[in-house]
């Protein structure tokens, strides 16, 4: 095997957001801009000597070209054995299973997760750790920083491994074993969850439909909801897996899996649906005619826990994100266990875990997870309510529904403006900042302001500062605002806003969240200039 060594220079763009480096397809095509980002991670990382990679993806569009262009990298730098998913494919979620469970140097993962594939679509790239999941802002910094001098970097001259096959392949001294991608993880679930339990619920007629929106749930789905579980064959839709998600945005929200969503708000409903994003980590929740927001579910999750044979000896604590609803704090409190609120971003989770601290954790973004990897788990989710349903025997609304009945609920909704001009966004922000002053104690009809800032973060494990998380417009009853740009896109801005009420008046609960946050979405608009500011008369999306 001959070692190339290319020489190259840098592009001034690969900075890593809070998923990786996400770009355009055609971004990434670019010659020597893949192997620059690539180089910069195995620059990073201390290669020691027998160290094992783990590798897959999405199957998204340049999933299967990219892989055979790292394997080839990893062979040149100096790895003894690279573990791929079978077709490339690897849930986001499995990956972190094999990290963990193989001890591996960590693992690349091409993914960019919920967002939109194709040959115009995204890409994306991330370094996972030791630990299993994302890398530190410092491993994230560390690259960019390589990648901002880099002048060289090293591939394998060599054929392409065949992919489609289990089975071992030599790329000189470095082992490529081409693996089920499904098996350890599907392993793991079954170690969590009363598999017993949930079998018997869908034979006795319970009836649920998980949409995988073409995208790398789809196999996991199929093996143990369908075979393993004994769902019906049809519970599964949109199983197979495509480069361009079957031209649909692998979002599981309401807007993009409106497929999913009129199936279980329509005539003969199943008795329950969920749908999961392009690499697997994200999930939606939904009852017959009800759907359940992120934040409650993780709630639910946490005060139901002790029904689940892998969560019965207790929780150590809860996690959530900054903009996630206080659901889960009220949960925490009852159960006498800590809970922390952290930025967006599954890194932050991990130190948590990692230290023993927390078990359940989520963000509002249809995140949702537990120290059982360190990466949120969409499938894992869906499995955690069949399990709780099977337990319970009771439908979802009802669940939902006597969960805020001895809790109370946050009413709580999420408002994203999409692909809207950057400077428009920043201008948004911006505003914000320049107001604290005049809205601090500001009084807006029934609702006065108690305070308002940027959220910041202390680490409590590597005491490490997390700056600039979301404006905050917290009023004296409780409910708040939260102004947040996502680092997801690749095209534009998304701006977010989250809004979120308490209301402990049981006569109320079942009344719609727009109708009942009418007031603070008002304040948003009004005190964010957004109209005006971006032209938008409405959000892309209402979660």
């Amino acid at each position: 095997m001959q070692i190339l060594t290319v020489a190259t220079t840098p592009f001034t763009d690969q900075k890593p957001g809070t998923s990786g480096l996400r770009k355009r397809v055609p971004v990434f095509q670019q010659a020597h801009y893949l192997e620059n980002f690539v180089q910069s991670i195995f620059d990073t990382i201390s290669i020691p000597q027998g160290a094992t990679l783990v590798l897959g993806g999405d199957g998204r569009y340049y999933n299967r070209e990219a892989i055979q262009i790292i394997l080839k990298m990893a062979a040149a730098n100096g790895f003894a054995r690279v573990l791929v998913g079978r077709d490339g494919i690897l849930l986001t979620p499995a990956a972190s299973c094999l990290i963990r469970k193989y001890r591996t140097h960590g693992g690349i993962i091409l993914s960019a997760s919920h967002n939109p594939g194709g040959p115009d679509g995204d890409f994306g790239i991330k370094y996972n750790g030791n630990n299993g999941g994302p890398a530190t802002e410092t491993v994230t910094e560390a690259i960019f920083a390589a990648s901002k001098k880099i002048s060289q970097y090293r591939i394998a001259d060599t054929a392409d491994i065949k992919l489609e096959r289990t089975g071992d392949y030599e790329i000189g001294d470095m082992t490529v074993s081409v693996i089920d991608p499904v098996e350890a993880y599907a392993e793991l679930m079954e170690s969590l969850f009363d598999f017993a339990a949930i079998r018997s619920l869908l034979k006795n007629g319970f009836r649920i439909k998980f949409d995988a929106m073409h995208a790398v749930t789809g196999p996991y789905a199929q093996e143990i909801l369908v075979n393993r579980l004994g769902a019906l064959p049809d519970s599964v839709m949109n199983a197979v897996p495509l480069p361009d998600f079957g031209g649909g945005h692998p979002d599981p929200n309401l807007t993009y899996a409106h497929e999913l969503v009129g199936i279980l708000y329509g005539d003969d409903a199943p008795d329950f649906g969920a749908a999961s994003d392009g690499d697997g980590d994200r999930n939606m929740i939904l009852g017959r005619h009800f759907f359940v927001t992120p934040s409650d579910s993780l709630a639910v999750l946490a005060a139901n826990a002790h029904l689940v044979p892998g969560y019965r000896q207790g929780l150590a604590g809860i996690a959530r994100s900054m903009p996630t609803s206080a659901a889960a704090d009220r949960v925490a409190k009852a159960l006498g266990i800590p809970c922390y609120e952290t930025p967006t971003g599954w890194k932050f989770f991990g130190n948590l875990m990692d230290a023993g601290k927390v078990t359940l954790c989520g963000e509002e973004s249809f995140g949702t997870g537990s120290d059982h990897i360190r990466e949120k788990d969409g499938l894992w989710a869906v499995l955690f309510w069949l399990n709780i349903l099977a337990a319970r025997k009771q439908p979802v609304d009802t669940i939902l529904m006597e969960h805020w009945a001895r809790f109370g609920r946050n009413v709580y909704s999420r408002h994203d403006y999409e692909d809207i001009p950057a400077d428009a966004a920043n201008g948004v922000m911006q505003l914000l900042h320049d107001s604290f002053a005049t809205l601090q104690h500001a009084q807006f009809g029934h609702l006065q302001v108690k305070m308002c800032d940027d959220f910041s973060y202390t680490d409590p494990v590597d005491s490490s500062v997390s700056t600039g998380q979301g404006v905050r417009i917290i009023f004296t009853d409780g409910s708040r605002i939260v102004f947040r740009l996502s680092g997801t896109g690749t095209g534009g801005a998304t701006l977010r806003i989250y809004l979120e009420l308490f209301e402990p008046d049981v006569s109320k609960h079942h009344l719609d969240a727009q109708q009942l946050l009418a007031s603070l979405i008002g304040i948003a608009s009004q005190i964010s200039e957004l109209r005006r500011r971006t032209g938008r008369e409405k959000p892309t999306v209402i979660t």
